[in-house]
This record gives structure tokens, C-alpha cells and sequence, in this order.
């Protein structure tokens, strides 16, 4: 018998990981759509025990994870932009950036891979971005957010890897949901086009059902076209 599951959505009171929550209510049993993060729930990434605490009281027994969206991320530092040139890098910014975008989903991770249905298809998902691709800059800036990104990638594509060797029906995969209308990348827009929380939402959950585990560890833009690395 398989058993129950449930989806979680990290990061939920950020504007696009709170559409996302809403999204998948909206499509199955609202009340298997779990949520946390640092506002709600206290949960800091970027330490082990908070996420150990977070984690460990999270599922009822016997209940897996069918799907995890890790919508957690910064792009500005302590109200600080983003460098325009090396001379504006500064290793607190940089470190900072890492913590968040690298080693925060790393520790995820390493505590919800092993919460993931065995059984059956299950998904771990973090929205990256196509500015952490190295096969696509040409424009060079943003070094921290850009290599904190690009760490992101690789790093779920390790887990990808290993995660496969034992469990071939896990999908983990990078995400780039486009420029989303949130007060994350409103001051950057520059009049492209924008899509609106709850569009990007209902278009990252369109791209997570159409991924197989052939997919997985691999990078995807919000129409689920693959991105260079």
C-alpha cells in the first residue's frame, strides 16, 4: 500500500513561494500542502538545527513528501544591491548571498531528500536563476548573486546523482521562474515584462508536472525549456 503524502512549500511567505502554496491548494487536498518559513515558523536555512527542528516535526507517521519547492533565496543584502563590478564585491555581501542561495538548500536537502516518497514520483525543486548560468553570461555583474546561484545548480545536480542511485523515480531539478512582480526584483523589472506571483506560480507547477527522472538535475525556465549551464 502506498503510503500518504504531502507537498511543502519552503519560503511561503515570500510573494512567489505564498503563490506557490496557494497554487497547490488550489489543485489537490489543501491539507496536504505544508508550509514553513522564516517569518511563520522561525526556520533559518543556514542553520542545521533549525532546519533538523523544522523538519523533524513536520510529517505525521507514516506520511512522505511527494513534492518540495524550496522557494527560499535573496537577491539584495542587508538592503545592499547587488555588485555592478568587482570592485563593489565585499566577502561579508558575498558570504551572505552563498548561505542563502547555496548552502541554505544544501541543508534542505541533505534533511527532506530522505522525507521523500520512495515509492512513487517525488519531486525537490529550487528556484534558481538563468543569471546563474555560466554558459549564458555576457554581461558579467551580480558576481555574488550569480556564483551563489550557479553553486545552487551544481549542487542540486549532485544531489540529483546520488539521490538516483537509490531512489530512480526522485526528481530534483533547478528552476528559473522569470522576472516575477514581487518586491524581490521590482527595483530591477526595468520595464521587461513581469509576470504576476500567482501567473509564475501556476506556470513553475505546470513545468514540476511535466518533469520526469530523466529530468532530474537538470536546469528549466518557467516554460520548461532546458537552460545551459
Amino acid at each position: 500500500m502506498t503510503a500518504p503524502t504531502c507537498a511543502l512549500v519552503i519560503g511561503a511567505s515570500g510573494g512567489l513561494g505564498g503563490a506557490l502554496a496557494q497554487a497547490l491548494r488550489a489543485r489537490r487536498p489543501p491539507e496536504t500542502v505544508l508550509m514553513l518559513s522564516r517569518r511563520d515558523d522561525g526556520l533559518d536555512i543556514t542553520d542545521e538545527q533549525s532546519v533538523v527542528a523544522a523538519v523533524g516535526g513536520l510529517l505525521p507517521a507514516g506520511v512522505r513528501l511527494d513534492t518540495v519547492i524550496d522557494a527560499t533565496g535573496i537577491l539584495d543584502v542587508d538592503g545592499e544591491r547587488p555588485e555592478k563590478a568587482f570592485k563593489e564585491v565585499r566577502a561579508e555581501h558575498m558570504a551572505r548571498s552563498f548561505a542563502v542561495n547555496a548552502l541554505g538548500p544544501a541543508l534542505l536537502l541533505k534533511h527532506l531528500v530522505p522525507q521523500l516518497a520512495a515509492d512513487n514520483r517525488a519531486v525537490f525543486v529550487s528556484l534558481s536563476a538563468r543569471i546563474g548560468s555560466i554558459g549564458d553570461n555576457r554581461l558579467g555583474g551580480w558576481v555574488s548573486y550569480r556564483a551563489s546561484k550557479a553553486a545552487l545548480n551544481q549542487i542540486l545536480r549532485c544531489a540529483a546523482i546520488e539521490a538516483g542511485r537509490s531512489h530512480p523515480d526522485v526528481i530534483i531539478a533547478a528552476l528559473h521562474p522569470g522576472t516575477v512582480e514581487t518586491a524581490l526584483t521590482r527595483r530591477y523589472a526595468r520595464g521587461r515584462y513581469t509576470a504576476t506571483p500567482e501567473v509564475a506560480a501556476g506556470q513553475l507547477l505546470d513545468v514540476i508536472d511535466t518533469l520526469s527522472p530523466e529530468d532530474s538535475g537538470g536546469f528549466f525556465d518557467f516554460e520548461g525549456k532546458p537552460i545551459e549551464w
